[in-house]
């Protein structure tokens, strides 16, 4: 009896946030561990069913870097990363484009069908959902707010500029009325981040980027980032649970938040700046992350408000 108490008590705890988020637009950037843990993989399509079956708008947008690594290597390709951009040529783009706007994408719209939810698969070719532009290294610089390199070891085989990153792109516009429709027609968008420019050339995007973007076109309620770390930590290594957006400017300038945290928490504070309430970097790695952080007191990751 005391364990049937306790799941009607987690249940009352959940009420008022289903109550407050109902009918509200959740933009989540899927990737991390989540993205290739069997187990992880289940848990994450499960919580974006609940998430539409109580009332909300779950938009997902994916990344799948691991995935692409595994495919350039059996391509004989060696992968490139000049300032934690993947530096792109036409040989490493196809394999983007099918391992993102193939294999993943139909894999996560899969999933979610078969916890009874209606998935749809898009890319920003899609109605023009997304519109691209180069991404020019004075850009992400500025964005990331350091020029120090993290570049492979390895020698790549992408014949790009030494300043450039090849066909790597910026968002240049979203266009969300194909989202409006799918989600009055209770479909779950999930997108992946890759979109042309006005000529028709297809570009690679960082997928924290996409998904702020996205959030701030559509106004959400939250936007989530699910990472490989325990939300994001401070000096003594233990987990912030609640920062402003000069909090997060602070740990950037102090050079507590680095390398691959920067891009989420760049496109966090994109996000908050763009009329989103709340953004989160939780914890992907722990079974049902986003309805520990959405439905309870406590949560368990990051939240970071304006």
């Amino acid at each position: 009896m005391k364990s049937l108490i306790k799941k009607a008590e987690t249940l009352i705890e959940a009420l008022p946030y289903i109550k407050e988020f109902s009918g509200k637009t959740i933009v989540i950037k899927y990737g991390g561990r989540a993205m290739v843990d069997s187990a992880l993989k289940e848990s994450f399509a499960r919580d974006v069913v609940l998430m539409k079956f109580v009332g909300m708008h779950p938009v997902v947008v994916h990344g799948g870097g691991p995935q692409i690594n595994v495919m350039l290597k059996q391509a004989g390709l060696k992968p490139i990363f000049r300032h934690g951009v993947r530096v792109t040529d036409q040989a490493t783009m196809n394999v983007v484009k099918k391992v993102l706007g193939g294999t993943i994408n139909k894999e996560i719209v899969s999933l979610i069908r078969r916890h009874g939810g209606r998935g749809v698969g898009l890319n920003g070719k899609d109605n023009t959902l997304i519109s691209a532009r180069p991404l020019t290294k004075k850009e992400w610089i500025k964005r990331i707010g350091t020029d120090k390199e993290n570049e492979s070891s390895q020698r790549s085989t992408a014949k790009v500029s030494e300043s450039g990153y090849g066909l790597v792109g910026d968002v240049d516009r979203i266009d969300v009325k194909e989202l409006n429709r799918l989600q009055e027609s209770r479909f779950i968008p999930v997108i992946a981040p890759i979109a042309p420019d006005a000529d028709g050339q297809v570009y690679n995007i960082n997928a924290d980027h996409v998904a702020g973007a996205i959030a701030s076109a559509l106004t959400a309620e939250k936007i989530l980032m699910l990472t490989d770390v325990k939300g994001i930590r401070g000096v003594q290594d233990q987990r912030l649970a609640h920062l402003s957006r000069r909090d997060i400017k602070q740990l950037v300038k102090k050079g507590i938040l680095t390398d691959g945290m920067l891009p989420k928490v760049h496109a966090c504070l994109e996000a908050l700046e763009g009329g989103v309430r709340k953004a989160h970097i939780i914890d992907g790695r722990v079974s049902h992350a986003l309805l520990l952080e959405i439905f309870t007191d406590e949560g368990i990751g990051t939240e970071i408000v304006a």
